[in-house]
């Protein structure tokens, strides 16, 4: 077994985070080298960008059984229990049972309600969350932020210019008309 962050084993039950360059995949560790993870199908992900395009494309995904190294491949992992301070983890042998007892369904899939990492925090809390989603939310809405800043200060620049213009003329004795305001 390849070394994790802490150079350690996984324990059955707990999350395992797989960076794929381009997005993460989740996945829970079960025991014997294997974990239990949702993916769509043809989710191989030798292609990291071939792998996220058949994520934001698809709306059924499958629960799988697989040995940890077939669904790391050539990307690293850690054990990533994130959530462990503020929830309880649930026994390890319930989320070990409830997880294989999943195995070969087909669940709905979507990349910001019910993705792999919503399936393993649920398995391991009984809470379904994404950080990434929270993370995507938060970039979103701070560049939406952002946008409105820079278009209130364009706004707000261009009303500040106009008046310069009308005290320039007044300045002068220029007439400053209606249309000319």
């Amino acid at each position: 077994m390849a070394p994790t962050l802490f150079d350690q084993a996984p324990k059955p039950g707990d999350l395992i985070k797989i960076f794929r360059g381009t997005y993460e995949h989740w996945a829970v560790y079960i025991g014997g080298n294997e974990v239990v993870h949702l993916i769509p199908p043809s989710g191989d992900d030798s292609n990291p960008f071939n792998g996220l395009m058949v994520l934001l494309d698809s709306n059924k995904a499958e629960v799988r059984c697989q040995k940890l190294w077939e669904v790391v491949g050539p990307h690293r992992y850690t054990i990533n229990n994130f959530l462990d301070y503020k929830y309880e983890p649930r026994q390890r042998d319930i989320i070990v049972r409830e997880a294989c007892r999943m195995v070969g369904q087909e669940l709905p899939y979507s990349l910001t309600s019910h993705n792999c990492e919503h399936f393993v925090t649920e398995l391991r809390y009984g809470i379904s969350q994404s950080r990434q989603v929270n993370r995507a939310a938060a970039i979103g809405g701070a560049a939406v932020v952002g946008v409105g800043i820079l278009a209130a200060g364009a706004i707000l620049l261009s009303a500040l210019f106009k008046d310069h213009e009308e005290e320039k003329k007044k300045k002068k004795g220029d007439i400053v008309t209606e249309t000319e305001r």
